[in-house]
């Protein structure tokens, strides 16, 4: 069965619109564990727009499942932050500050020997280290260089395919291959970005997807079916797939 990962940025930004702290992020994340999901994940940004270094130290201090922290090494404090909490696993996105929503993968022909020492340290600590990609066999052929043990597929594009019904089979086939190669290469694959329940259960017959990571849609959805109903809708799928 593919893990579920509850991304919980969303929950923080509703928050963050009034000073009194409602909701709680703290008190999703048990929601979300009580329902069964197996992780936790936040991307704090510098600009604090939604999850805070605050809500990461809370929530390091009460999860009984998988910490997922993502986010850009090279803009403070990001990393900080990581070595304070040590979680199980660091997803490292090339966001830039301003950047609205993670939009792309790692260019690695670019960014392996920056890279390099920063997966080392974070192994150091006891950390798993994924890297956030384009479905790029040509840039997932580069990830055994940097050291780093997973990669987690950037999924807009197959999400967009599927919503406007456009060129799905090949986008697919796309993320089918880049998943076959990186597993060829020793590589764990995780997956994340506008993945939702209509468009998750075909994307997981993909073999072998060890971890999704889902917040802006399941959040969405939670709006109508209350967040511990829609956390089990998404195991139904992954169990099913």
């Amino acid at each position: 069965m593919t893990n579920l990962s509850v991304n919980l940025n969303k929950i923080a930004l509703l928050r963050n619109t009034r000073n009194i702290g409602i909701p709680s992020v703290t008190k999703a994340a048990k929601i979300c564990i009580e329902a069964g999901a197996e992780g936790i994940t936040v991307h704090p940004r510098p600009d604090r727009r939604h999850i805070r270094p605050s809500d990461v130290y809370e929530l390091a201090e009460i999860l009984t499942v998988e910490f997922n922290i993502e986010g850009n090494p090279f803009e403070p404090p990001f990393m900080e932050i990581v070595r304070d909490v040590k979680p199980t696993q660091c997803t490292l996105v090339p966001d830039s500050p301003n950047t609205f929503t993670s939009d792309k993968g790692w260019n690695l022909t670019e960014d392996t020997q920056k890279l390099i020492p920063i997966i080392q340290e974070l192994k150091n600590l006891g950390i798993r280290v994924s890297l956030f990609m384009d479905a790029d066999i040509t840039q997932i052929q580069l990830v055994p260089e940097t050291g780093a043990e997973r990669v987690e597929l950037y999924t807009e594009p197959y999400a967009t395919a599927f919503r406007e019904n456009k060129n799905l089979d090949s986008v697919f086939q796309e993320y089918a291959d880049a998943a076959k190669k990186a597993q060829e290469l020793g590589l764990g694959i995780n997956a994340g970005h506008d993945l939702n329940l209509e468009n998750l259960g075909k994307f997981c017959t993909i073999p072998n997807i060890l971890e999704v990571s889902i917040g802006h849609a399941l959040t969405a959805e939670a709006l109508e079916m209350g967040l511990f109903n829609t956390v089990k809708e998404y195991l139904k799928i992954l169990s099913n797939k």
